[in-house]
């Protein structure tokens, strides 16, 4: 057992990560709300207000991730790991990337028409920042609270799985009726984004279910 492992169980554990983490997740479902937005919009105007919007979450989103680092510099004492919780903070913030990178696209390339099956996509990735953020609210009891996050883990797990399903038709369809093949690249990056942020989202569940099997 490590140093880290046998200072956790008999010392006081250092409680200020849980709220830097529960900010942290706030505000990644503030922007995977916002890309649900951009998703539905067909307004060039309005798209680039929301990717901006967007971009502002991702810089409070890179200050709570210094700030998470700043503190594990200054604590003797970790609620787990200070790997884990490095890397617990980095995975939320490349996430949040992702969301930033996909909105970027859609602003950019401003395709002709939203897609119903790409909001859809970003109605689950949406999803799995509210289990995210459920998961933080509950760091603080890991120990007592593995299963119930496991559990949460799991959904995002089969969330990703619906997200291949979604994807794989839209692509399916795409390459069948878009003409135009200028329309068909922006769209199938679009796409490709958007599906990666599902992919990431899954990558941070796993992080997470292993700090919780550690901890149990």
């Amino acid at each position: 057992m490590n140093l880290d492992r046998i200072l956790q169980i008999f010392v006081v554990k250092e409680k200020k990560f849980f709220p830097l983490y529960i900010q942290q997740t706030e505000n990644i479902v503030k922007a995977a709300q916002l890309l649900c937005d951009i998703t539905k919009e067909d307004d060039a105007d309005e798209r680039h207000v929301l990717a901006h919007r967007i971009k502002e979450c991702e810089t409070v989103g890179d200050r709570i991730t210094d700030r998470i680092v700043d503190e594990l510099f200054n604590s003797f004492v970790t609620p787990f790991e200070r790997e884990d919780v490095h890397q617990l903070a980095e995975d939320f913030d490349t996430f949040l990337d992702s969301i930033r990178d996909a909105s970027k696209k859609i602003s950019i390339y401003q395709p002709k028409k939203s897609s119903h099956k790409i909001n859809e996509i970003a109605e689950y990735i949406l999803k799995d920042a509210e289990l995210f953020l459920e998961m933080a609210h509950n760091f603080e009891n890991m120990r007592s609270d593995a299963k119930l996050i496991d559990r949460l883990c799991d959904q995002v797990k089969e969330n990703e799985h619906i997200v291949d399903d979604i994807y794989e038709s839209y692509m399916s369809t795409l390459f069948e009726k878009e003409q135009n093949a200028v329309e068909l690249v922006k769209k199938k990056n679009i796409a490709q984004a958007i599906e990666d942020t599902s992919d990431i989202a899954k990558s941070v569940s796993n992080t997470v279910r292993s700090i919780a099997v550690k901890m149990a």
